[in-house]
């Protein structure tokens, strides 16, 4: 009996080594995209299970080095809603350290009787850019009310800073992603809301699009993701853009992103110009969101977003779907012929699809995957960006 325990214990040990999230890894070089299926120490990822903790050591990697700490549950986080015909008005309210701070969001809600479990929600940055079908409320989330988002001088400045201190690490994006997460807590604890919080979908647009993919990869509760036209610091790597431009392309680029505004922390300013020792890429921050749905949508008419990028990292955070056993969970569509965050009516059967299998529980298919390759005159090699094998998790 004493044996068995030891050894429990030598296996708890262990694995907690294993799993260990460490904000850096020192001596990382390698110019492809990192392996989605090995941990930090090299140990492969064999199991559905390993790939959760492998997802704990991409979130701490990328708050280590691109988007600062995201703080937990603050102590105090309640609210309220008003309701007026099929619009209503949530109020978020957190205390924390002695500091307070309040914000509304607008929802939209169907029109007709909520279902038993709630309306399921859409949360739009902004207001978002996708066309919402019938039967799916939307809230209209103020995420630059959250942290400020107008320029570099924008650094420490919102809500969130006036909780946690101008000084705190996290990049603005972090600091919305920590916004969704309380608007989330609200409605869980609000049942006259009348939302379905098992039923949460995130979108948005451009630097919204961005924050919309980093709320859905690192906040678990919500099922689906839909990140519009993100492009560089979004749904596109940095290696592959930072290729696009020595190849000749006009993209955004890490070193751009960093001066522009302050979606990133300052912290990322380090690697910008050493985009080898990233022991992660965007690949992985899409993967983050495996097993949970994506669609992504990409805009080849501006080459300034990085279509090869976005195209090369969404087929490397697929093979995580693929290992997990669900393919069908990650779509990808990317056109041109429109303007930027303009929605194109040609688009809307694929989007239909997902909301209808994820929010809305119907049985259909959600198998969109393509491209007009349109790269700029660049082409898509896997081989030069992919190195590993995708094993089978599930």
């Amino acid at each position: 009996m004493k044996l068995s325990t030891s050894i429990q214990i030598i296996l708890a040990l262990a694995s907690a080594n294993l799993v260990a999230a460490q904000s850096q890894v020192w001596g990382f070089n390698n110019a492809k995209l990192p392996n989605p299926f090995l941990f930090d120490d090299g140990t492969p990822v064999k199991t559905a299970g390993d790939w959760e903790c492998r997802r704990k050591q991409i979130a701490a990697l990328i708050q280590g080095y691109e988007a600062g700490t995201l703080p937990p549950k603050p102590a105090s986080v309640t609210g309220s809603i008003t309701k007026s015909g099929t619009t209503g008005t949530l109020t978020v309210t957190v205390n924390n350290g002695g500091s307070s701070v309040s914000w509304t969001n607008s929802i939209t809600y169907p029109s007709g009787t909520a279902p038993s479990g709630g309306w399921p929600l859409v949360i739009a940055y902004e207001g978002g850019s996708i066309p919402v079908p019938a039967g799916i409320a939307t809230l209209n989330y103020p995420c630059s009310t959250v942290a400020q988002q107008t320029d570099g001088s924008s650094r420490g400045k919102g809500l969130f800073y006036n909780i946690y201190g101008s000084s705190h690490s996290a990049s603005a994006m972090t600091a919305w992603v920590w916004g969704v997460s309380r608007v989330i807590d609200v409605l869980e604890a609000t049942p006259s809301a009348q939302i379905n919080t098992s039923k949460l979908a995130v979108t948005g647009c451009s630097r919204d699009g961005k924050g919309a993919l980093m709320a859905g990869a690192f906040e678990t509760r919500i099922a689906l993701t839909i990140p519009q036209e993100s492009g560089s610091g979004g749904d596109a790597c940095w290696r592959i853009s930072k290729y696009e431009e020595t190849q000749g392309s006009s993209v955004q680029t890490a070193t751009e992103i960093v001066g522009e505004n302050v979606w990133f922390s300052s912290s990322f300013n380090n690697y910008v110009n050493n985009l080898n020792q990233l022991p992660y890429d965007h690949h992985l921050l899409l993967a983050m969101v495996a097993p949970r749905a994506m669609i992504s949508y990409e805009n080849t008419d501006y080459v300034w977003l990085s279509p090869l990028a976005s195209y090369g990292c969404q087929n490397a955070a697929r093979t995580v779907y693929q290992a997990l056993g669900v393919s069908d969970n990650i779509g990808f569509e990317q056109v041109g012929g429109h303007s930027h965050c303009a929605w194109p009516s040609s688009l809307t059967p694929t989007l239909n699809a997902f909301f209808n299998k994820f929010l809305l529980g119907q049985s259909v298919s959600t198998s969109y995957w393509s491209t007009n390759n349109q790269f700029n005159g660049r082409t898509w090699t896997a081989s030069n960006w992919i190195d590993w094998t995708t094993p089978n998790l599930s």
